[in-house]
């Protein structure tokens, strides 16, 4: 998550300016022809115009839908705080004048369940960009944590041996946490160390964790429809190589009759570049948005937001040696 005032505008240009020099390229070649005398190159603008008008609704409608996703993940996470936060104090005040020992371990089983979901969260999909040359060398300003670290050692410091093999030997990690915070739970109640109404209390809890997991797995694997995702992408592709054949006979015949004439067709370049520009930067701005977890600049920080959960619930034991906060990096926090 950018955690500035905004993008400036040096790292929008250099973060598109890939895209501007295939944008100038596409520009150049029809007005260099035209100029040469190929007039027949020359399109109707009408017909581009109408194009544009289906690539803003398909591109505006492809942001929205990123929008929603990266809004609802952090939705999710910050049910996420609330529960673990609730869970806390609530098994804390339970459970801790039976069994402090207990409550230390669930505890600690809760903050390798957030570390579970975040190794989770952030391993690559096919259809996420992180792996693209536009996002990957923006990626170079910070680090993304679980690309550094290994699940292993950071579970290491939370479960015993014997069950973090048990967890390692399982393909939802994250589930199994959850389970086993379940089990230890069944076995406090049948001793009478919790009574009915705390049992249904700390087991709903559970239930809302397994829910927020379920969730943001549900927005990890299942990404924006590839069917809406490739008509924006081919539609503003047409789009982008049309335009400035559209737009050559205006530039033409705005020099008639003046000392320009012949040259303003010139203008053409930087007009197309300038409309394309903004087309398939919105539509990049969208795609930026659109997988809330892969770790981009623009993602819920989900790292920080678990090592705050930490923080807050070794507070309530009265824990002096308090993990570091996570800080930006370059303005970007994951």
């Amino acid at each position: 998550m950018h955690s500035g005032k905004r993008f400036s505008a040096r790292e929008f240009i250099n973060w598109t300016r890939r895209s501007i020099y295939a944008l100038i390229v596409l520009a150049a070649i029809p007005t260099i022809l035209y100029f040469l005398g190929w007039k027949f190159l020359s399109v109707p603008w009408q017909p581009i115009a109408i194009m544009g008008t289906a690539v803003a609704f398909i591109v505006g409608f492809k942001n929205n839908a990123s929008y929603s996703r990266l809004w609802e993940a952090r939705q999710i996470y910050g049910a996420i705080i609330n529960d673990s936060r609730s869970f806390g104090y609530i098994l804390r005040d339970s459970l801790g004048v039976k069994d402090e020992g207990k409550v230390k371990e669930m505890f600690l089983r809760h903050y390798a369940w957030l570390t579970a979901l975040r190794f989770q969260l952030r391993e690559p999909r096919v259809w996420e960009n992180t792996g693209t040359a536009q996002f990957d060398e923006y990626a170079q300003k910070y680090d993304i944590p679980e690309r550094l670290s290994k699940l292993d050692d950071e579970l290491k410091k939370y479960l015993s041996e014997t069950e973090l093999q048990y967890i390692l030997n399982k393909k939802n990690r994250a589930t199994q946490l959850m389970a086993s915070q379940s089990k230890e739970l069944s076995k406090a109640y049948e001793k009478g160390e919790i009574n009915d109404f705390q049992w249904t209390q700390i087991n709903q809890q559970l239930v809302k964790f397994t829910d927020n997991q379920g969730k943001a797995e549900r927005i990890k694997n299942f990404p924006y429809p590839r069917n809406f995702s490739s008509i924006t992408t081919y539609l503003l592709l047409l789009f982008i190589v049309f335009v400035p054949f559209g737009m050559l006979k205006e530039f033409d015949k705005l020099g008639e009759g003046s000392m320009a004439e012949g040259w303003t067709i010139w203008f053409n370049i930087p007009f197309s570049l300038l409309v394309t520009w903004c087309f398939h930067t919105l539509d990049s701005v969208g795609e930026a948005s659109v997988n809330p977890f892969e770790g981009s600049a623009n993602d819920v920080p989900i790292t920080q937001i678990s090592r705050t959960i930490e923080i807050d619930m070794r507070d309530m034991l009265d824990e002096t040696d308090l993990p570091p906060a996570i800080t930006p990096k370059n303005n970007i926090v994951l």
